[in-house]
Order: C-alpha cells, then sequence, then structure tokens
C-alpha cells in the first residue's frame, strides 16, 4: 500500500482551508500544511481539521511546496493548493492507487476550473493537466512564478477532476493579472530576456485567437470571451512591464557613463 502525505502551502485562506482538507480526508494518512504568514485564522482551521501546520515566511511557490514536502513522514507527496478540491472520481482513483503497485514517479490528473460562477470546460483551460502526485525522492517543484515538478520521464494520469475555485468577481481577476505580470516581467528580465517589442505586438493578438477559437472559448459564453480578453491583457501587460525595466537599465547605465 502507498502511504500518502498531503501537503498544502497557503496564506490568508481561512475561507478555503476547510473545503480541501475535507476534500482529503479517508485519502491522506498525514496532512502537512505551510503558512506563509497568514493574518486570519488559517493555522488555526488547519489543525481544526487535523493537519500539522508549520510556519515559513514566503519566498515563492515552489520554495514553499519543497519545504511542505520535507516535513511530511511519507515520500509519496500530494500537492494541493488552498482553493482546490479532489472531485469524487478523482478520490476513488487514489484510493484505488494506494492500493496498488506504483506504475510511475509522478502522476497527473485534469484541472477543471471554477471562474465567475461557472465550470470553464474550454478556453485552453480544461483539462489543464497538473502533476501532483509524486515522489518526493525522485523530483521537486520549479519555478518562481509558475512552479511544476521539473520531472523528465514518463507521468501516470489519475482519472478524475482537481475542482479549481479561483477567481469569483472580475476586479479579482485583473488585480491578479496586475500581480503576475508584475511578477513574470521581473522573472524574465533577470533571465537575461531584454527583445519586447516585436513579441508584444505579436502575442497579444495571438494568445487572444489561441484562447477564443482554437481553445474553442466561444463554447464557454461571455466568460470564453473574458478569458481571453485577459490572456491577451497578460501578455502584453508583461511585455510592456519587460519594456519598462529594460528601459530603466539603459537609463542607469547611460548615467553611469555620463
Amino acid at each position: 500500500m502507498n502511504r500518502l502525505s498531503v501537503c498544502l502551502i497557503a496564506q490568508n485562506e481561512e475561507e478555503n482551508v476547510p473545503r480541501v482538507l475535507k476534500s482529503a480526508a479517508g485519502i491522506a494518512d498525514e496532512v502537512v500544511l505551510v503558512d506563509g504568514g497568514s493574518q486570519d485564522r488559517t493555522a488555526e482551521v488547519a489543525r481544526e481539521h487535523g493537519a500539522k501546520v508549520f510556519f515559513r515566511a514566503f519566498t515563492n511557490h515552489a520554495d514553499q511546496k519543497n519545504y511542505a514536502a520535507s516535513l511530511a513522514s511519507n515520500d509519496w507527496i500530494l500537492l494541493l493548493d488552498a482553493d482546490e478540491e479532489l472531485s469524487e472520481e478523482l478520490k476513488k482513483s487514489l484510493l484505488e492507487w494506494e492500493t496498488s503497485a506504483a506504475e510511475y514517479a509522478v502522476y497527473e490528473m485534469a484541472r477543471l476550473t471554477w471562474y465567475l460562477g461557472a465550470w470553464i470546460r474550454h478556453s485552453r483551460w480544461y483539462p489543464d493537466y497538473q502533476r501532483r502526485l509524486y515522489r518526493r525522492d525522485k523530483t521537486k517543484f520549479d519555478g518562481v512564478i509558475h512552479s511544476a515538478l521539473d520531472y523528465r520521464g514518463r507521468i501516470g494520469r489519475l482519472r478524475g477532476d482537481l475542482l479549481h475555485y479561483t477567481i469569483r468577481t472580475f476586479p479579482e481577476h485583473e488585480a491578479k493579472l496586475e500581480k503576475y505580470t508584475t511578477a513574470i516581467a521581473k522573472e524574465m528580465f533577470e533571465r537575461g530576456e531584454r527583445s519586447w517589442r516585436g513579441a508584444m505586438w505579436v502575442a497579444t493578438p495571438w494568445s487572444w485567437f489561441r484562447h477564443f477559437f482554437l481553445g474553442l472559448g466561444f463554447l464557454d459564453g461571455y466568460r470564453g470571451a473574458l478569458i481571453a480578453q485577459m490572456a491577451a491583457r497578460g501578455v502584453r501587460l508583461k511585455y510592456r512591464k519587460l519594456g519598462e525595466l529594460v528601459e530603466k537599465e539603459r537609463r542607469l547605465r547611460r548615467g553611469g557613463e555620463a
């Protein structure tokens, strides 16, 4: 039997934590939650639902997730976000997996997102496969913004959906986009990327086309139109912000040469 530790990272998630922990009940041999510095009752609520709670000042998502996995008692880790929930079919798949021989070191599952009051089944948001079940001695999370398991081997796949309760209001989507594009632009700049004008003008409309037409976003109705619009805006913002960093660097160099 495969013994499983469910690991989460959270910060100010007292409303979401009960749902995700209830869905993990009966699946996890233990639950480890790393709190990055909540100002609400996240830690207390997690303990009330049986989680082991640890504190670590937030650095980035990959670091936090790897730290949570390092605290687990078992090598098999199921990494969940606080705003997620295991569907009934996915729970059944996990229970079957626990009682069988593991064929892979990493498993993925489809993620289904709840956006502005409805499930999004197109728009390049579904199936959105997530690699979340893994052996911690075989791989780890990498990436400052969009962290993912750094693994090159064969991947197993579980039936069922990982339910993702993401954005409740459009202003929330706008605020999240501003925050993420700022962080992504900074990461791109630190990697040495300096070209931005051409990419901004070409990639922005292409992103909209991919989401709305190639991704069948039009089948998601007005929500699909919003997703395509915001995807395009995100591309434009990240390159514009990268351009601002590049121009700032150039001004500093010119000032130093004067």
